[in-house]
């Protein structure tokens, strides 16, 4: 467009307004975790934990090879949708401290999101005692003269100190128990099957001794489908362990889709092949009563040991992080009451929920107290239903 000068000389071009800067929604920490060591590794390590490693073949063992392909199809295509929703979430907003019930308090609104962040926090406390309870499991099947009770208090308050410290240090002792997990999966697939004179047999100590299993014994271990399916879901409830580390992303809003997808392709793979192999090799009464058949039918069986401290260990960590961080979140928007806003304070550079993460503790502490997994999980599934059940409500909003 040429405008004429009031003086009559030659006519300009007037200036072209230059078009607006595109937003982008973003809010990142400065020098915060990026997608793998941020969302991919808490999420996957999350996802290979206790129940991978103690319950699956007691889940193979109840409802057949059959049945456990359709609980993990099932399983991970709730968790699938769910994570399609927090991509639209995540991508569409600012993303910070406080994970899923940040995306849904300011999706649905802070009442509605309180409503559901106090559940999702008491299902990140509960999964700490989750995965210490199936830490002291594993340890005392392993050395039958440790207390399961004191195992699993000790090693709670000792990943609850590490959280305490940085979320950093703490998700880069991740990595090592990466290194864990692997190398029992390689061993668990260079195994053999049972030896038929240790079949419907149970171990029973330290140096992989068994003893007979009676057919009372397995009935009573029966369980049916959905309440099999009701222990198996915590498994794959690892996403959340990702989405709660919002605040400490440098791009969260890149990082928690594509670390939360890649887990969940990652995870569904391995939980599909592991049937195999468990029916494959073992019969069924061990699958049904034997929490470490798979050390029974692997090539290195300490290796299978190392994988399941490893990774229960992981998870714990990855949830001792997350749920103070909720706690945090909830006590900044007032959702708490007036005299617990100090649960929102942060510590040090990385903002760290210290007084959140205390709290959480001793909520653990009490699970830990009960000590039965198959307790505990159905309670897990409950919560966390229901938090997937809204952040997809949310992101249809």
């Amino acid at each position: 467009m040429l405008e004429t000068p009031a003086n009559g000389s030659r006519p300009r071009a007037s200036p072209r307004t230059a078009p607006p800067p595109k937003t982008r929604v973003t809010t990142g920490r400065p020098g915060g975790l990026g997608t793998f060591g941020g969302v991919f590794t808490p999420s996957l390590l999350t996802i290979l934990g206790v129940i991978m490693y103690l319950r699956f073949g007691w889940v193979v063992g109840n409802v057949g090879l059959l049945g456990t392909l359709v609980i993990v199809t099932l399983s991970t295509l709730i968790t699938f949708l769910t994570a399609l929703s927090i991509a639209a979430i995540a991508t569409d907003q600012r993303v910070r401290t406080g994970g899923a019930y940040y995306m849904i308090s300011r999706s649905l609104g802070i009442e509605t999101g309180g409503a559901v962040g106090i559940p999702l926090f008491l299902a990140q406390a509960l999964s700490v005692a989750l995965y210490t309870v199936g830490f002291a499991e594993s340890v005392v099947g392993a050395f039958p003269g440790a207390d399961a009770r004191t195992v699993g208090v000790i090693t709670t308050i000792a990943v609850a100190l590490l959280a305490l410290i940085s979320a950093r240090v703490a998700i880069r002792s991740q990595y090592i128990i990466m290194g864990a997990i692997a190398l029992s999966l390689i061993s668990l697939v260079l195994g053999s099957p049972l030896d038929p004179a240790s079949a419907g047999a149970v171990n029973v100590g330290p140096g992989g001794g068994t003893g007979p299993l009676g057919p009372e014994a397995i009935e009573a271990a029966r369980q049916p489908f959905w309440v099999v399916f009701a222990v198996f879901f915590p498994a794959v409830t690892g996403i959340m362990a990702g989405v709660n580390m919002s605040g400490d992303l440098a791009e969260p809003n890149k990082s928690i889709p594509r670390g939360t997808f890649a887990a969940i392709g990652v995870g569904y793979l391995i939980y599909m092949g592991l049937p195999l192999l468990l029916a494959a090799r073992a019969d069924e009464a061990s699958l049904l009563l034997d929490p470490l058949v798979m050390r029974r039918i692997s090539l290195w069986g300490d290796a299978i040991l190392l994988g399941v401290w490893g990774a229960t260990l992981s998870s714990a960590v990855g949830s001792i992080l997350g749920a103070p961080r909720v706690l945090q979140a909830l006590a900044r928007d007032g959702v708490l009451p007036r005299r617990l806003r100090w649960l929102g304070k942060g510590s040090g550079a990385d903002d760290t929920p210290r007084a959140g993460t205390i709290v959480t503790l001793v909520l653990a502490l009490g699970a830990v107290w009960v000590g039965d997994l198959n307790l505990i999980a159905p309670v897990l599934t409950m919560f966390f239903l229901t938090t997937y059940g809204v952040l997809n409500v949310a992101a249809g909003v």
